[in-house]
């Protein structure tokens, strides 16, 4: 239940990673020297953009193997301090870089004929997307000298503050009674008795949960602040119009998609209250669901599964779609990818860490055995999946926008909710269907308020640091709108900005919308799937390759889908509908 790292470094002491940590610090120095010589003019373009592309390559390979062993082991021993410290080393090595990296820039600017230049190189030809995206950044581009002090500022900055929230928030330990003892348990356990079939332990557990949040919340409330403080400086001074407009030039995505999706998500929102309004009412609530009883477990069947009978599960379901995809979560499975144990120490949550250098990933979760669980290792085996891909592209055609990454994720998740309705009864079709109708109201609802707090929060940020009491009242507004009366608005979850690792990452501003665009825009993929079977999987696979070297809008295209139109979403959003409406009939019963 532990991954293995071994296949990246034994330790930090080991010979191969001091000799790479070397190997570095050497590829570092020699690329600022030829940076420094060499792209003060446009002579010899060609080679000087190939040369610029190698470096690249090498140093991200690189770094990437040295920082994801270091992040990976921070991951789940928060108080390790060698992962700490190498941490810092590396961002340190990496604000390095930005003198280079912002001297390519300037060279790209003044290159009027990228097409040409990358067409009579092979290797230029291979990244004309990964060139025309820096081309692209130049339009917000600061002067050499500005963009470096940036870079090293934020590591005693964002990135800082960030290591803070991460070391109090994982080693928080919430003090809680349950069945008469008393316990304290890593705030992932605790956070996980949402799920459990006993409403008494449900609603100690939120209690409980909302109490030890009390320990953290200044320092989490000042981490937040000095995090987006930085955001909205940075943002202004590269001439963005706002954080949400450099979210989306990084994430490739326009404007015109992002509000075309919000129309789609605002329109639907009163068929997600009807549904939250029949659970309260097959609950006894009658002023709409607490906070507490998202989660309850629906229907008389409470599945559950092993770790190893989830993922005999998975395998055998993922087997149904494409048996390149039941081998590799079956290798992945034979071979320690995964750490799914919640503990100390270990942050919450789950996630997929893709490592292009070794060509495998590495997956977390804090498994307890639910349906929901088990249907999110299967999300983030789809990651991984994604991750398979893209591993032998090269490493800078391997990195996908924020919206699209969702996409292979979601589509796995969907195809064993999928398979376990096929084969449910009455019973557990209603507990089956109820999960992940759950599941998609948090993509879209719980998501749509996260939306509406960032935007609120980035707001109120340009003047002021906001209180503790601020932020919890801005959530809860945000819930208020988002939730309708499909919640008791007496009984909300005021912590929801502290609890998300999102909120602070200074590169990862509305980490929200793009679980609801990967939502719907799997669902319509999946759609896509059924009405074409086997042919659909070649092509489905060529989409995932195309994600690094490719904006969304083209993704999209590729299989004929209009971003631009809301009746995509809207046709989406209808098939979680009729979900909708098959289990209000179920539950009427």
């Amino acid at each position: 239940m532990r991954w293995s790292l071994n296949e990246l470094y034994t330790s930090f002491d080991s010979k191969e990673y001091i000799s790479d940590l070397e190997k570095l610090d050497s590829l570092i120095a020699e690329f600022s020297k030829w940076a420094n010589d060499n792209l003060n003019s446009t002579d010899n373009a060609i080679v000087k953009m190939e040369v610029y592309v190698q470096y690249s390559s090498t140093i991200n390979t690189l770094f990437s193997k040295l920082f994801s062993f270091a992040s990976l082991t921070n991951a789940v021993e928060a108080k390790n301090e060698k992962a700490l410290q190498y941490l810092d080393k590396l961002r340190v090595k990496s604000s390095d870089l930005t003198k280079p990296d912002v001297q390519f820039q300037s060279f790209m600017k003044n290159i009027d004929n990228l097409d040409e230049i990358a067409n009579s190189s092979e290797v230029l030809k291979e990244h004309k997307f990964y060139l025309e995206q820096i081309k692209e950044r130049t339009k917000y581009m600061l002067s050499e000298k500005e963009e470096v002090l940036i870079s090293k500022m934020s590591n005693t900055g964002s990135s800082a503050w960030s290591n803070l929230q991460n070391m109090v928030s994982s080693t928080l330990l919430v003090d809680i009674n349950i069945d008469g003892e008393d316990k304290q348990l890593p705030l992932p356990a605790a956070r996980n008795l949402a799920y459990d079939k006993d409403p008494v332990k449900r609603k100690v557990g939120y209690e409980a949960e909302l109490k030890a949040y009390k320990k953290i919340e200044e320092s989490s409330a000042a981490a937040l602040n000095g995090i987006k403080g930085e955001v909205i400086t940075t943002s202004e001074l590269r001439g963005y119009h706002s954080p949400l407009d450099e979210t989306l030039v990084k994430s490739r995505m326009d404007e015109k998609t992002l509000y075309a999706m919000i129309i789609a998500m605002r329109e639907f929102l009163p068929v997600f209250h009807k549904y939250y309004r029949k659970k309260a009412e097959l609950l006894g609530y009658e002023n709409g669901l607490p906070f507490y009883e998202m989660f309850a477990p629906m229907g008389e069947v409470n599945r559950t599964f092993t770790y190893d009978e989830a993922m005999k599960y998975i395998i055998d379901n993922f087997r149904t779609f494409s048996n390149r995809l039941a081998d590799f979560v079956q290798n992945a499975y034979d071979n320690n990818w995964l750490d799914v144990e919640p503990r100390e120490g270990k942050r919450g949550g789950a996630f997929c860490s893709n490592l292009h250098p070794i060509k495998e990933s590495r997956i977390l979760s804090n498994f307890n055995g639910s349906f929901s669980n088990m249907t999110t290792l299967a999300h983030e085996l789809g990651h991984a999946y994604h991750g398979l891909n893209l591993r032998n592209e090269s490493i800078l055609n391997s990195r996908y926008p924020m919206p699209i990454a969702e996409t292979a994720s979601i589509f796995c998740e969907t195809i064993v909710v999928n398979a376990a309705l096929r084969e449910a009864s009455d019973d557990e079709t209603l507990s089956i269907l109820e999960a992940s109708i759950s599941d998609a109201g948090q993509v879209i609802v719980d998501i749509y308020s996260r939306f509406l707090f960032e935007s609120e929060l980035f707001e109120r940020r340009k003047t002021h640091a906001l209180s503790v009491n601020e932020l919890k009242e801005i959530m809860m507004d945000a819930q208020k709108q988002a939730y309708g009366d499909g919640l008791d608005h007496n009984v909300l979850h005021p912590y929801m900005w502290l609890n998300k690792p999102h909120y602070y990452s200074a590169g990862l501003n509305f980490y929200n919308f793009p679980y609801a665009f990967g939502l719907l825009f799997s669902k319509g993929l999946y759609a896509e799937y059924l009405k074409r079977g086997e042919e659909f999987v070649k092509e489905y696979d060529e989409l995932l390759n195309a994600t690094g070297k490719n904006n969304i809008r083209d993704v999209a295209l590729r299989m004929g889908i209009d971003v631009h139109d809301p009746e995509f979403f809207r046709n989406s959003l209808r098939l979680i509908e009729k979900d909708i409406e098959k289990f209000i009939e179920l539950a009427s019963k």
